[in-house]
């Protein structure tokens, strides 16, 4: 992907890349806007119940999972960059402020940092997201906890709100 600077780690890195048959625009906006966000982010029957953004480096992105037995997982995430519709960084090792977290993302896991870049391929898009993580040892959990399937889930559904015209 040419809009990347970022060295990928096989060690340490988690990435989905897939063409997607959504125009950048959309898919820009099913990642930043709340409302657009909540439909797809969770892998079903998981569903997001509270999405907040902040978008802006040291900016808040506050999100809860809720599971099919009532059970929620929360996470509160600090924006790094931001160049629309290229690339959107978030960590969950940073609170809002860039605050250190001194939170365990998922059991097991330290904490990681998402990228999410995309690339326009006329009325599609070339679609990256990476997951960094600080050790092989949390590397190897979220794979484990299925990331490559949850996040390519969530990615599927995501078009499938696009192509539904919810944008």
């Amino acid at each position: 992907m040419t809009t990347s600077v970022l060295k990928v780690n096989p060690k340490l890195d988690l990435v989905l890349e897939r063409d997607i048959d959504v125009p950048v625009e959309k898919a820009w906006m099913a990642w930043t806007t709340p409302e657009h966000l909540k439909p797809w982010f969770s892998p079903k029957p998981w569903v997001i119940t509270h999405c907040e953004m902040d978008l802006r480096p040291g900016g808040a992105f506050k999100f809860d999972m809720q599971g099919p037995e009532g059970d929620k997982q929360w996470f509160t995430a600090c924006y790094l960059e931001i160049v629309p519709q290229r690339r959107l960084v978030w960590t969950l090792a940073l609170e809002p402020g860039f605050r250190p977290s001194a939170k365990e993302t998922l059991p097991g896991v330290k904490s990681f940092t998402a990228v999410i870049e995309f690339e326009a391929k006329g009325k599609a898009t070339l679609y990256r997201a990476t997951a960094l993580h600080p050790d092989e040892a949390s590397a190897k959990t979220h794979d484990d906890m299925g990331f490559t399937e949850g996040w390519g889930t969530a990615l599927t559904q995501m078009v499938e709100y696009l192509k539904s015209g919810a944008i």
